[in-house]
């Protein structure tokens, strides 16, 4: 009876063990319920101080929020006039400078045809200088190219005087040193 009570008494022991276990986990997870719970009551109490403080947050904000909208609003009505009054002085400006680019432009327009005019007349002058000058280039050519003639008939003439005094010198020469040599 001994072996039969071992294990019963092993059974009942071990279902003691699992009870105390049982008794010590239920201790365990009734403490982890209160501090849950007093930490959600922690939470909820900071929640509703957090929410109260964000309250007055948003209160402030939009206190600062209605101001900055009327300080805007202010700003840019006063832009505006101020950007109304710069487009206005602008296009005078613009009126008055057309005005001078017309101006100028029909002045510039009379000066390129005085200009033109003048060039015109400049051109036609120097076109007549070119065909008076061409026309004495042309008889400068012929006069120089008769004088080129006579100078090279004249140097013919001289070359044949000079062949002619070299020959008879030679021949003066060879002579003196015939009778030299005889």
């Amino acid at each position: 009876m001994i072996e039969q009570q071992d294990p019963l008494f092993e059974a009942q022991s071990e279902l003691r063990y699992m009870k105390q276990t049982v008794a010590a986990l239920r201790d365990e997870l009734e403490h982890a319920r209160q501090q849950s719970e007093q930490a959600v009551q922690h939470a909820v109490s900071s929640a509703s101080s957090g929410t109260a403080q964000l309250k007055m947050t948003i209160a402030a904000l939009r206190d600062e929020l209605e101001e900055s909208r009327a300080t805007r609003e202010q700003a840019v009505q006063h832009a505006h006039a101020a950007s109304e009054d710069e487009l206005r002085q602008l296009k005078a400006t613009v009126a008055t400078l057309r005005d001078q680019l017309e101006a100028a432009r029909l002045e510039k327009d009379h000066a390129v045809s005085q200009a033109l005019a003048a060039a015109q007349n400049e051109i036609t002058q120097l076109h007549g200088t070119i065909a008076s000058l061409r026309e004495l280039v042309e008889r400068t050519t012929v006069v120089k190219e008769d004088a080129v003639s006579a100078i090279r008939a004249q140097h013919q003439a001289e070359i044949g005087q000079l062949q002619g005094t070299v020959h008879a010198l030679r021949d003066q020469i060879e002579a003196s040193r015939a009778g030299l040599a005889t």
